[in-house]
């Protein structure tokens, strides 16, 4: 039978995909989380708000990933990883916004180039009881409400990464150039990361540098360090975190104040059968602020998690915030609040294929 010159282009097309799977595995992957929340002291007013959230334990996303053989126990490797925002089904910041970069793998560890996640977030987010939930956690930063989050930064453009593992050993590092015409050193960023495994404790140290660009009146630049120690252990149902964050940030321009605070949080987790139970505070030391207008807000959470399936959970979180001096404070590190506390609720369900 004579076959047309598009079912010879089809036939083609499936024969280079199956001539390309035999050499490379890509893989479609994703994680959905969507929930309501019910919290007060969201409008200037004072007022309480009931809406839809998008990521209740964890940020909705969907990426490829994926890896060819090369030989010889080399490999070459991608990611490209978008953001969604299930409340509307929007795409959460450009199309590749998490990561985009391209890499080798092999005995030496991986290295990647692109954008992509910081060796120190890689590192910090194991050690978070509730794993970085948009809903409630201060890992990644402090409440939003605040003059500074005093937090890190969780992916860098233009970035140079390298993670491997030895015995008991695993180290990170990575360079993120700045790309000013300026200088080498404006805008450049700088992290180191090791966690080291000692039967059932793991035990953590980040280090990262971010600079600024260089300011013509004082020639001096900003200069963001923050630094983690930290560990957690794991015994039969029982896990158990403790971890602390030092941020400073050096100002460049004259007469401007530095920033500085301390940040310790802790949590438990009990596991049973399908549910887990975990339980975190998280407290700011804010420094080198007026007398009497340090907010040192404080976070307590619980969180309740059941799994239907090893793929599908239902989670509901309370939290509750509370800053002194009268100061503003909030949960969430996205969204300011509108008090000195703020108590909020979420109910949620997460699939991940």
């Amino acid at each position: 039978m004579k076959k047309s010159p598009l079912a010879l282009a089809v036939l083609a097309l499936f024969a280079a995909a199956g001539s390309a799977q035999a050499q490379s595995n890509v893989q479609v992957y994703g994680l959905l989380d969507v929930g309501m929340e019910s919290a007060n002291n969201q409008t200037p007013t004072g007022g309480s708000m009931t809406r839809v959230i998008s990521g209740g334990m964890n940020t909705s996303r969907w990426g490829l990933r994926g890896s060819e053989d090369l030989g010889g126990g080399l490999k070459a490797v991608f990611n490209l990883e978008g953001g969604i925002l299930m409340d509307t089904g929007a795409q959460d910041g450009a199309l590749f916004k998490r990561q985009a970069n391209v890499g080798l793998e092999g005995a030496f560890g991986r290295v990647v180039v692109g954008r992509s996640f910081t060796t120190v977030y890689d590192t910090v987010i194991g050690f978070d009881p509730m794993g970085f939930a948009p809903f409630y956690s201060w890992a990644t930063s402090g409440p939003a409400t605040g003059p500074s989050k005093y937090g890190f930064t969780t992916q860098y453009d233009n970035i140079i990464k390298y993670a491997g593992t030895f015995g008991d050993w695993r180290i990170g590092a990575n360079y993120a150039a700045g790309e000013q015409t300026t200088g080498t050193q404006d805008s450049a960023k700088t992290g180191f990361s090791t966690v080291y495994k000692m039967g059932d404790v793991n035990l953590m140290a980040t280090w990262e540098r971010n600079n600024g660009n260089t300011v013509p009146a004082t020639g001096n630049r900003d200069k963001n360090t923050v630094w983690h120690i930290g560990g957690n252990y794991e015994t039969g149902p029982f896990k158990f975190w403790a971890v602390l964050r030092d941020y400073k940030l050096v100002a460049g321009k004259a007469l401007t104040a530095d920033v500085d605070a301390t940040t310790t949080w802790a949590g438990v987790a009990y596991k049973t059968g399908a549910t887990t139970l975990t339980g975190a505070v998280y407290h700011v030391n804010v420094k080198n602020v007026a007398a009497g207008k340090d907010a040192d807000p404080t976070m307590y959470v619980a969180r309740y998690r059941y799994a239907l399936s090893k793929r599908t959970d239902l989670h509901v979180t309370a939290a509750y915030a509370k800053a002194k001096n009268g100061q503003l404070t909030g949960l969430s590190r996205d969204d300011a609040g509108y008090g000195n506390s703020q108590h909020g609720l979420t109910v949620g369900m997460q699939h991940r294929f």
